[in-house]
């Protein structure tokens, strides 16, 4: 009964990243060790956030920049091969401090020198988010520098970080099905997460414009490391 307490929290991460573009994802990952078997944290992860993204993307149709999409998909296909690949390797057991591990380095490491936001910035930016996102996740703000260098209106960034996300994530949701993960299996939790995580966008869209367009990285920045210092010692404390 445990995993149902995920729902209440894919609607807040789902309303949270429909407001501020950003943030949901990492901090619904961070909560999922301890809940579900480490085994299923990253495709139910990916599904979910496929229905969170794609429904905002959705609510926001008006401002889908569909050139983005080519060059974005491009890369996320050979990211998602390579990650797979690197996914059958690992000891399940050490995968929720890999994955804290990863988190801490996106959320603090320095970001990558972007130059320029054309069609290679979006090819290198698929291959990074979906090829990573295949051991983590969720994979930081690099989407958002490049992004950044296109357009800086709030509901353009919200709404296609969006776009490419749901591309990332539905690929990814495909990898995992063909090196053999069962959706089917826990379709009555994923049904409910995804249902909040569509709730959530709808509700998150609508209060959008009632937000004001505040900086709260370094709120989240120490509410993510203390997320993710605790799936660090989660297999530790279970050895």
């Amino acid at each position: 009964m445990s995993e149902l307490f995920l729902v209440p929290i894919v609607f807040l991460t789902s309303c949270l990243t429909a407001i501020m573009g950003m943030g949901g994802g990492v901090l619904l990952i961070a909560v999922m060790p301890g809940l579900v078997p480490a085994s299923v944290i990253l495709p139910l992860h990916a599904a979910t956030q496929l229905a969170s993204n794609s429904s905002r993307a959705v609510f926001g149709w008006r401002d889908i920049d569909f050139g983005i999409i080519p060059a974005f998909v491009v890369g996320a296909v050979v990211g998602a091969w390579l990650g797979s690949e690197v996914y059958q390797q690992l000891d399940m057991h050490w995968l929720p401090a890999l994955i804290g591990v990863l988190i801490l380095l996106f959320t603090w490491a320095p970001l990558p020198a972007v130059r320029g936001g054309g069609q290679l910035s979006l090819v290198l930016l698929g291959f990074y988010q979906t090829g990573l996102g295949m051991l983590a996740g969720a994979t930081g703000p690099l989407g958002a520098a490049v992004l950044l260098r296109r357009n800086t209106a709030r509901d353009w960034l919200v709404v296609n970080t969006a776009v490419y996300m749901t591309l990332n994530h539905a690929i990814r949701v495909a990898a995992f099905v063909v090196i053999g993960f069962s959706f089917a299996s826990w379709w009555v939790l994923l049904s409910g997460m995804v249902a909040a995580s569509i709730a959530g966008s709808w509700v998150g869209t609508r209060l959008r414009h009632l937000v004001p367009q505040i900086n709260f990285l370094r709120l989240f920045r120490w509410m993510v490391t203390l997320l993710a210092l605790r799936m660090i010692a989660l297999p530790v404390m279970t050895l």
